[in-house]
């Protein structure tokens, strides 16, 4: 496949491998994969097993061979990946690993061989090395998993939904990490009355909740998707303008503009997330404030009080 050297998987006595982390006394190697989660942890057994470090990791699609060796691909096991997965636990808490999935998402150029010194890193400590901050890969991997949690809290905080015609709730958004596998629980439970569709135009895939579960959902129509992040009026329930007319009225009528601080409004809200709001839309209607306040008595009438 593409040039590459395909690795059997480790049976049997192989697959067998004492816990801990062995010497990686043989010659560094070149490794490629699906691309996917399960297959990055196949991989880290791989090099574990061979005793072979990590020269590089790359997804097998864009792997490029060296000058005298072909990248060695390496067929993912679930079994082995799940394997690897729990093993992780007997030197990290559950949400030190939890960070290492998040590394994966943010993809980052480096995110493979990030994993993988991370982890190495915690097998020859033998204990849970979250806090040794003076270590490079540490703080790395800290700072990407902060980053992944401030894109998912954004997304969750900011995403819209249309109606269309059919009563399905759609969304278009384009993060700059993969969150959509993490803030999918969030809107299942949120909205767990309703279908709903959130897709990420920038990745190609969606979420699809039918009211019994969230699927990955991709579309066969492989044409870039338009810079918008709404999709076509002619698909929209007939209402949907109107809910979007009485969401801005709303926003305008609780804004206080003696309040305003644009500086402080934009770090809370940063531009690019403004595509999805349907409040800093432009206006189909103007604004016009409630007229619900009696006029107070001018000077002449000498009680300052107001009008009866």
């Amino acid at each position: 496949m593409n040039g590459l050297t395909p690795l059997p998987r480790a049976v049997g006595a192989a697959a067998r491998r004492p816990a801990g982390a062995p010497v990686l006394g043989a010659a560094p190697c070149d490794y490629a994969y699906d691309g996917t989660f399960e297959g990055l942890l196949t991989v880290l057994f791989t090099v574990y097993d061979r005793r072979a470090a990590p020269n590089s990791i790359q997804p097998a699609a864009a792997a490029q061979a060296g000058l005298f060796a072909e990248p060695a691909l390496v067929a993912t096991a679930e079994a082995l990946a799940a394997r690897v997965w729990d093993g992780l636990l007997r030197t990290m808490d559950a949400e030190a690993r939890a960070r290492l999935y998040h590394v994966f998402l943010s993809e980052d150029a480096e995110r493979e061989l990030l994993i993988f010194r991370y982890v190495d890193l915690a097998l020859r400590a033998g204990r849970d090395i979250a806090d040794n901050y003076a270590d490079a890969t540490v703080r790395r991997v800290q700072r990407l998993a902060q980053q992944m949690f401030r894109e998912k809290h954004r997304m969750e905080a900011f995403v819209r939904f249309e109606k269309t015609g059919d009563g399905l709730f759609h969304a278009t958004v384009a993060p700059d990490f993969d969150v959509l596998p993490l803030i999918a629980p969030h809107f299942t439970k949120r909205y767990a009355d309703q279908r709903w569709l959130i897709y990420d135009r920038r990745r190609g895939y969606g979420l699809y909740y039918d009211l019994a579960c969230t699927d990955v959902v991709r579309f066969e129509n492989t044409a870039p998707a338009p810079a918008s992040a709404g999709v076509a009026a002619t698909v929209l329930d007939e209402r949907e303008p109107l809910f979007q007319l009485l969401w801005q009225a709303y926003f305008d009528h609780v804004n206080i503009p003696e309040r305003k601080n644009l500086k402080l409004h934009r770090r809370h809200m940063p531009l690019r997330y403004w595509q999805y709001l349907s409040e800093k839309q432009p206006r189909a209607q103007p604004f016009r404030p409630i007229q619900n306040k009696r006029p107070v008595a001018g000077p002449e009438s000498g009680t300052g009080q107001r009008e009866p």
